[in-house]
């Protein structure tokens, strides 16, 4: 398999990546045939996950220009992936162009494409940190060079923590970046979960297992486990509830029954 230019050395380009399946959903070319591959096998079981996907993303941008218009022009975007059309620091950036954005992730293609896709952007930068050590993050000099910890920011996981074990303790990470935060700042979450898909559990199992056979296992919480990862934040309205009903901006009743898997919230620390 010839290696493009874009994809690091580092990399072993015969193993799936979930950033790279991501991108793949969302209708990107940063992926290759062995991500591809991984993804049909979980279409087979979840033909609707593209549109998944997509709900994500749309949630995603109207939850930034909801921050932008509370004022907040500090965006922490944690398991970012490969920036695709669309992205936080365009989204933050057009409402807000003083906004200044830190992506961070693990993954070294995701990584690669930010720094390709932000040069030039001084206020807009990524850094290669797991969200599970929350403390390299934060003394990242990339981050302290944009965010100021003393002000709001706007934290993002968005589709990352159901890819985190129990074991790897999650809701403690989580916790360790909201002590970070100052009053006033939001945590903006999506987490996928067994309710809310238009079909039945088992077959939902088996997208589940693909991605525990590529050793990404998707954890599929409750809603109840995930609102536990607001734990010390103000719930904004309307709730934790399906993405398309997150402050939608067309009905919801028109979107794909697929969007309404899993949940997404916006909490505000007191």
């Amino acid at each position: 398999m010839e290696r493009p230019a874009w994809a690091p050395r580092s990399i072993d380009i015969s193993v799936p990546s979930v950033s790279r399946i991501y991108d793949y959903y969302l209708g990107g070319s940063h992926n290759f045939e062995v991500d591809r591959e991984a993804a049909r096998r979980a279409m087979e079981f979840m033909p609707g996950l593209p549109k998944i996907m997509q709900a994500n993303r749309a949630f995603m941008r109207r939850a930034v220009r909801f921050a932008a218009a509370e004022g907040i022009t500090q965006f922490l975007d944690i398991g970012s992936g490969i920036p695709t059309f669309g992205n936080v620091h365009e989204v933050a950036q057009a409402a807000a162009p003083d906004a200044r954005v830190v992506y961070v992730d693990h993954d070294p293609v995701a990584v690669a494409h930010s720094e390709a896709v932000l040069a030039g952007n001084d206020r807009a930068d990524v850094v290669a940190a797991d969200l599970c050590k929350p403390r390299e993050i934060l003394a990242s000099p990339r981050l302290e060079r944009l965010i100021d910890l003393n002000r709001p920011v706007a934290l993002l996981l968005v589709a990352i923590l159901h890819f985190v074990e129990d074991a790897d303790d999650p809701y403690g990470a989580v916790a360790e970046l909201r002590g970070a935060l100052v009053p006033g700042s939001l945590l903006i979450l999506t987490h996928a979960s067994y309710e809310g898909i238009p079909l039945p559990a088992e077959r939902a199992e088996g997208a589940v297992d693909v991605y525990r056979n590529i050793r990404n296992p998707l954890i599929m919480r409750s809603r109840d486990d995930i609102a536990r990862f607001f734990e010390g934040y103000d719930m904004v309205e309307p709730g934790l509830v399906p993405m398309p009903h997150w402050r939608p901006e067309s009905a919801p009743e028109d979107e794909d029954p697929y969007a309404f898997s899993g949940f997404a919230g916006v909490g505000r620390t007191a």
